[in-house]
């Protein structure tokens, strides 16, 4: 098989597929009132995994700039110049300085 086609999955015979059109069947039996609990929990789930897909994006961003900022202070005190120490971490002049 060629590269380019190994790139792509044919939804015809991809088993999550299938699982997937299987779900969808399912949930079209739902009765109204099942619907809307279905939708509610989708909803609630979804709210859920964004707060914690948000919190860790915020939490690795943190850890970023507090290793920039322990790596620009092990820079200076071994006396890199400010501007290779903007160039590597990022901070500004301002920033290293206050360090």
């Amino acid at each position: 098989m060629s590269k380019q086609k190994e790139k792509y999955i044919n939804p015809l015979t991809d088993f999550g597929f299938k699982k997937l059109l299987f779900e969808a069947a399912e949930i079209a039996k739902f009765t109204p009132k099942e619907r809307v609990a279905y939708e509610e929990s989708l909803k609630y789930y979804r709210d859920i995994k964004n707060v914690v897909d948000t919190s860790r994006e915020e939490g690795r961003e943190e850890g970023r700039e507090e290793r920039n900022i322990e790596i620009a202070k092990e820079l200076k005190n071994n006396g890199i110049s400010i501007e290779v120490i903007m160039q590597s971490t990022g901070l500004s002049k301002k920033e290293i300085e206050n360090l």
